[in-house]
């Protein structure tokens, strides 16, 4: 079947999905999105992602397109409409349609919204047996990481260097040597002590909806967490690595550039929260 795309109000094919050559988001990057993963035809952690394009856009002072109600119902239309089972919803909101200027617009325009969604495939199980390499790349983006904006180019040549390099993720570094996060992930250490450890939120990193619920997991599943910042040169050294993301779910690392992280294989903390991270999304269709 034809793709359908949901552009202000409307459900068009894929293929004839316009926006105006003036809106903003495609000439200043001036706007945020959220991915949500689909899991049997529903989205997941859907308040989570909300209470986040909220909060993004009350700090890019844009309004919100429409009520989060109408959001969700948009939300579930495309999901539907698009047959996805297992796969993502994209939704996207700019500032709107005005004549090209750096400031905002002086008169008030209407936000714009465009969702799409799409089934995707399960992850390969070598990635999940064997891990997933990982390479280190600077950290060059803006200072505003935690508000999810469009603006991606630094986290797309991250992860285009890692691509061509055969790995899956580019983990990035700032100036100090110290670890901010995935060009599209948040990033977990287990240190040499046992200890589960992540950044905390602040403008450094985005704060991710899937790591929000694993730090709930942890504590449910007793393990010890700590919540600080951490240097490349503790990554190198840590028993487990590890990146979460709403399509990576837990995804564990085995390879930071060309040194192996610890015995080289997968470790038991990533795979117990995997399988808890599951366990939880499959509560979600149920409830």
């Amino acid at each position: 079947m034809s793709r359908i795309a949901y552009v202000n109000g409307r459900y068009v094919p894929h293929r004839e999905a316009q926006i105006h050559v003036e809106d903003r988001g495609y000439q200043f990057a001036d706007g945020v999105y959220e991915v949500c993963t689909v899991r049997k035809g529903v989205p997941m952690e859907e308040k989570g992602h909300l209470d986040r394009l909220e909060r993004s856009l009350r700090e890019m002072r844009i309004d919100m397109p429409m009520s989060r109600a109408a959001i969700s119902l948009a939300m579930r239309e495309t999901i539907r409409r698009n047959l996805v089972e297992e796969g993502i919803v994209y939704l996207q909101v700019t500032r709107g349609v005005a004549p090209r200027d750096h400031p905002f617009p002086t008169k008030k325009v209407r936000p714009a919204l465009v969702m799409t969604a799409r089934n995707s495939k399960p992850h390969p199980t070598p990635w999940l047996e064997d891990g997933v390499k990982a390479i280190v790349v600077p950290d060059i983006r803006w200072g505003r990481r935690d508000i999810k904006t469009v603006g991606l180019l630094p986290n797309c040549m991250a992860k285009q260097a890692a691509r061509e390099r055969g790995a899956y993720e580019a983990i990035l570094v700032d100036a100090d040597g110290v670890v901010t996060e995935g060009s599209s992930t948040n990033v977990w250490i287990v240190t040499e002590g046992g200890a589960l450890v992540t950044r905390p939120p602040s403008n450094a990193i985005l704060n991710g909806v899937t790591r929000l619920e694993l730090i709930e997991l942890a504590a449910a599943e007793g393990l010890k967490f700590e919540e600080r910042s951490f240097t490349l040169e503790e990554l190198r050294r840590a028993r487990e690595v590890f990146v979460t993301s709403a399509s990576s779910f837990v995804m564990p690392v085995t390879q930071v550039d060309d040194r192996p992280v610890a015995n080289g294989k997968p470790g038991a903390v990533a795979g117990k929260l995997r399988a808890a991270y599951l366990r939880h999304m499959d509560a979600q269709v149920v409830a």
